[in-house]
């Protein structure tokens, strides 16, 4: 998939009109990535030219799962990747492998959305409500789930669910759903990294393109992952999607685009120049009111990328959703990629998954405000962002409009969430009190259980 060198010439001859094109100083880069639909911003940077407006050659590679795509990144095997918003945080802060990873862009909103099997759908379903028209009201609540995991502990099973990493948005929307619903998820702590400590669900790792194959074998009862996993569960007949994340937490960060500290101090130029195609990549998948999202189907279809059938993944990227087989639904912000400052990496998204992993154990010790703010400043890196933006803008394939100049990198108080609870990223600690389930304060996780409160 290497891009060869004529033709970045020819292309770079062809820029706009006063469009500088910067001095990169590693022009050969390996980028990783998992097959998911989210990965897009870099297939369409590929595809479109945009690496090769910036006269970069770049190999796209995809990577047998998350472990295996941050320990390349850490090594170097890989420039830079697809990552899960939490893995640059936690490898920061040493949960896991230590290393200072940083992300100047932000790659989508939204996309994931949590399936239960079959059987655990027709122990929930008589106790949904319906709407006026005699459908299953949605969003679908846990405390519907909640049932059934209690009838699995009285009869003496557990009941499973996969996630995608410890440190995923996946585990961090699954645990919210479910703690919202009364079931607890389970506690990390410095001895016990399960994440099963005191949980009515066991939540385990699983890569995404193995959900449906492990759901069917009955080895989980459910998951949460990104597409098209979930869709693919209802074209095999096997679960049914009960709720997507933008049901949980409306617009909520995905995924990032990650490279070592070390990478962008050494080539500062390369860093600006990848930024800048991925900027323009997202603004094509969602520009003229998401007209490109067809094409953009046919190209994530492919094996080099996503390689799962275009019928599956169109479901999920245009603009739809299909939970029950048959019952398709309108989801218009299923994925978001460029509309509401979706690439701007913000501090409070940051903030937002620090406080996860405070929540269930992750980051075992209390922590101040102030460390919050300081851990989203190392790794968020919007002074990249802004500066690549600009040179967009004056390059004439951005709007000036599109770009949240002024911000201090901080969104203002979130509340659609759920249960309705307010996130201000400002005041991490005040927003954990709210739970009912959670560490908080100066509680921790000694053996099973929860002291110091």
């Amino acid at each position: 998939m290497k891009i060869a060198a004529t033709v970045a010439v020819t292309v770079a001859v062809a820029a706009p009109a006063g469009a500088a094109m910067l001095d990169v100083e590693k022009d050969e880069l390996k980028f990783g990535f998992i097959k998911l639909t989210d990965m897009a911003p870099l297939a369409i940077a590929y595809e479109k030219g945009y690496f090769e407006d910036e006269g970069l050659f770049v190999t796209l590679e995809p990577q047998a799962n998350w472990k295996v795509l941050l320990d390349r990144v850490i090594t170097g095997e890989l420039d830079g990747a697809h990552m899960l918003a939490g893995q640059p945080l936690a490898a920061t802060i040493g949960f896991g492998t230590e290393a200072h990873i940083i992300t100047p862009f932000s790659m989508d909103l939204n996309g994931n959305g949590i399936t239960v099997s079959n059987e655990v759908w027709e122990m929930m379903k008589p106790h949904l409500p319906k709407d006026a028209d005699g459908k299953i009201a949605h969003p679908i609540k846990a405390e519907y789930l909640k049932k059934v995991v209690d009838k699995f502990k009285a009869d003496g099973k557990p009941f499973n669910m996969g996630m995608v990493f410890p440190v995923s948005t996946h585990n961090y929307e699954l645990r919210y759903w479910l703690a919202s619903g009364g079931i607890h998820p389970g506690y990390y702590s410095k001895q016990n990294i399960s994440g099963q400590i005191l949980a009515d669900a066991l939540l385990s790792v699983t890569p995404p393109p193995q959900m449906p194959a492990t759901l069917e074998a009955g080895t989980i009862h459910g998951y949460c992952v990104g597409e098209p996993w979930n869709q693919q569960a209802v074209f095999k007949g096997i679960g049914v999607p009960v709720i997507t994340d933008y049901e949980i937490w409306k617009n909520n960060p995905e995924k990032v685009f990650g490279i070592t500290a070390g990478f962008a101090e050494k080539y500062p130029n390369t860093a600006l120049a990848v930024t800048k195609a991925l900027i323009r990549a997202a603004k094509w998948l969602d520009e003229n009111d998401n007209a490109n999202r067809m094409e953009a189907v046919k190209i994530l279809a492919r094996s080099e990328y996503v390689g799962a059938d275009a019928e599956v993944i169109a479901n999920s990227m245009t603009g739809t959703f299909e939970y029950e087989k048959g019952d398709k639904r309108d989801v218009p912000d299923f994925n978001v990629f460029y509309r509401y400052f979706a690439t701007y990496p913000y501090y409070s998204d940051a903030v937002w998954y620090l406080t996860q992993m405070r929540r269930w154990g992750q980051i075992a010790e209390p922590k101040s405000d102030a460390w919050f703010d300081e851990v989203a400043r190392k790794v968020y890196r919007p002074d990249i962002y802004l500066k690549a933006a600009k040179m967009l803008v004056e390059d004439g394939h951005v709007a000036e409009a599109d770009f949240p100049w002024e911000t201090d990198g901080y969104r203002a108080p979130q509340s659609a969430f759920i249960d309705g609870h307010i996130f201000d990223g400002r005041a991490p600690n005040a927003y954990l009190e709210q739970f009912p389930i959670g560490l908080k304060g100066k509680e921790i996780v000694t053996g099973n259980k929860v002291a110091g409160g």
